[in-house]
């Protein structure tokens, strides 16, 4: 899952891009309105953290030109007020979520994973191809039966590419949704943690590489 964090507020900012980053999510930073629709813009988010009071462009008109420009990543927002008024307010805006400042870590992440469900809803609860069995919500991937004790990313991308039904995935495209702006591209990091889940599987030939274009189950 991708991930853009929209704080104005570092420390905050850089807290949960860590503890995202830790729990397996492939998380960029953004530390105002204006940084962020261009990152919006320009990759495929998934969801979407925005803090409301920016300095900048306000959370309201981020939320705002992203319903102009029709794009669907969903909107967690992020907020110091918790009243009703300006939840209604919000959500009226085009958010699709509500979190009233201080908030505790594991709800964060919970609303951050419901919302990027929703970003796939034709994915179901649990990922099957044969016998190969992945749950995103418990986090726990198995082959044949054998529990599969695999990194965060190496999760991602099996999650991905089961996700993908079939489909030859394209590197880049797995650099892009399961890992993050730190990441060089000009690496070898995908094939490497690919080499690696492979080893973990019963049968090494569940994954496919298609010469040229990339990878598929």
């Amino acid at each position: 899952m991708r991930v853009l964090v929209v704080e104005d507020h570092t420390e905050l900012a850089d807290s949960i891009t860590r503890v995202l980053r830790r729990e397996g999510l492939a998380v960029d930073t953004a530390y105002g309105g204006r940084t962020a629709l261009d990152l919006i813009l320009e990759v495929d988010y998934d969801v979407v953290i925005l803090d409301r009071d920016l300095p900048d462009v306000h959370g309201d008109k981020v939320c705002a030109e992203l319903a102009t420009e029709g794009v669907r990543t969903k909107v967690l927002m992020l907020t110091a007020s918790s009243s009703i008024a300006d939840r209604v307010e919000g959500l009226g805006l085009g958010a699709d979520d509500y979190l009233a400042k201080p908030f505790a870590w594991a709800e964060l992440l919970a609303r951050t994973r419901t919302l990027g469900r929703r970003a796939h809803p034709v994915r179901r609860a649990e990922l099957v191809r044969g016998p190969l069995r992945l749950d995103p919500a418990r986090r726990t991937a198995s082959h044949a039966g054998t529990q599969l004790p695999l990194t965060a990313k190496e999760f991602g991308v099996l999650e991905y590419l089961l996700g993908a039904r079939g489909r030859t995935v394209a590197t880049d495209e797995l650099l892009a949704k399961v890992w993050d702006e730190v990441a060089d591209p000009s690496t070898t990091t995908v094939k490497a943690t690919v080499n690696r889940l492979r080893t973990k599987l019963v049968d090494r030939s569940v994954i496919q590489t298609v010469p040229g274009e990339g990878y598929r189950i």
